[in-house]
């Protein structure tokens, strides 16, 4: 008869249960504050009290050692995590690592000198669509639950909680509880970990997704420095529709076209140019620009990595060796002065790090980090956090203090470019009475 008892008996004994508790400290009411009440009426103390919030989740055994890896939305800055091991056993565990950018996060149990049971990492870039796979995890916290479905997808863009949307899409049934959980092979090997799911009701519907192991394992790695440093080859690329393979003479869309490649990057000594096609990184096939960023994060530093290439129509293989991300200009972050529309905001130059580090795929530019009330720009909504300012006046703005000349010299009414999302946008400033974006 066939059955999934053998898998499961084999990577269940790694799949843990997680719980959470945090002290969140409730408001008092201002009123209480005014000293002429408390003269009167005292200050009783359990009119401002704490107030415990708890939540579930499950992670996985990577490490005989007590190393777990979650989700980073379970433990997020918990006061207390509790894990139960699938035998029942108790352990209170220690953030090791929390990592916003890929959602994943590393605890540490001690067990003693006991060798824990871990679950093998398999290789999520092997993973094809309508490949078995089961769901192991705690939901609704009614104890460990195993789940079965297929590979409904292997889907990169749309909406999700990590920067890299890049995901296993399953009909395993996945629900609240099971984020952390371990999405398994059929040999028995770790492919994904269960990360949220698309649902109106809050339940599964049968459209889950995971973070497939590559990058849990980028993250594993990190463990003995408590920091992610993802690696950098310095491309900036961007799709490829069907209007655009007919400008450059495909047969179909391919891969990502190279918009700009930094200079003195490795990409740049390995000979790649603006205008060649990226198509794969160690013969994994690269279909959109989020698939590159998600291939390239999933490896080292130091790593060499094999890029598959079109140069003016012919294709060959180009070793690159990806680096730290270089902190190229310096940050010079910044809170404009004066007395011009963007008075008050917050800026910041952008460099490789700086992108990396605040998710976004442009490289170079202005990033605004913060808005204020000071700011008219801000007030009228024309400018916001995450907006990169490329012109003003005109004139292009590569630093903060360029921008701060031209913001300077353009007085009240001001005249900028922007980029947001990955959309540009014009607008003009001109009081009293002419403010829009178009």
């Amino acid at each position: 008869m066939l059955s999934y008892a053998p898998v499961v008996e084999r990577a269940s004994p790694a799949v843990v249960n997680i719980y959470t508790a945090k002290v969140v400290r409730q408001r008092r009411n201002a009123m209480l504050s005014d000293p002429l009440l408390q003269f009167f009426f005292g200050n009783p103390s359990g009119l401002s009290r704490d107030r415990v919030e708890r939540s579930l989740g499950s992670g996985v055994l990577v490490s005989p050692d007590g190393l777990i890896v979650t989700n980073r939305h379970v433990v997020g800055d918990a006061d207390q995590i509790r894990v139960v091991l699938a035998d029942r056993r108790e352990f209170e565990a220690k953030l090791i690592l929390s990592d916003e950018r890929s959602d994943l996060a590393l605890i540490r149990i001690n067990a003693g000198a006991e060798k824990l049971p871990v679950l093998p990492l398999g290789d999520s870039d092997l993973v094809k669509v309508g490949d078995l796979v089961l769901a192991i995890g705690n939901p609704f916290g009614v104890g460990q639950t195993v789940t079965h479905g297929i590979v409904s997808a292997l889907r990169s863009g749309g909406e999700g909680p990590t920067g890299y949307q890049y995901y296993i899409q399953t009909d395993a049934a996945i629900n609240p509880g099971n984020s952390g959980g371990a999405l398994v092979g059929m040999d028995g090997r770790l492919i994904g970990l269960n990360t949220f799911i698309y649902s109106q009701s809050g339940g599964s519907v049968g459209i889950g997704f995971a973070v497939p192991v590559s990058l849990v394992r980028s993250v594993i790695a990190a463990a003995g420095t408590g920091k992610v440093v993802r690696p950098w080859i310095g491309l900036e690329t961007q799709a490829i529709d069907s209007e655009l393979a007919q400008t450059l003479e495909l047969q179909k869309p391919m891969g990502v076209l190279v918009n700009r490649v930094s200079s003195g990057s490795p990409a740049a000594r390995a000979g790649l140019e603006a205008g060649d096609i990226v198509l794969a990184i160690n013969d994994v096939p690269v279909t959109d620009p989020e698939a590159l960023r998600f291939q390239i994060a999933t490896r080292q530093p130091g790593q060499s990595l094999r890029l598959q290439v079109m140069h003016k129509g012919k294709v060959a293989q180009v070793s690159v060796t990806a680096v730290a991300p270089p902190e190229t200009p310096p940050r010079d972050v910044t809170v404009l002065g004066g007395r011009t529309p963007f008075t008050g905001l917050k800026v910041a130059n952008l460099s490789p790090a700086l992108a990396q580090e605040l998710a976004v795929p442009q490289e170079r530019g202005v990033i605004v980090l913060e808005v204020s009330g000071q700011s008219l720009a801000a007030r009228l909504g024309m400018v916001r956090p995450g907006d990169i300012l490329e012109t003003v006046g005109g004139t292009s703005v590569d630093t903060v203090k360029e921008l701060d000349q031209a913001a300077r010299a353009s007085g009240d009414g001001i005249r900028f470019s922007l980029l947001r999302g990955g959309q540009r946008g014009a607008c003009v400033i001109q009081p009293p009475n002419q403010a829009y974006c178009r």
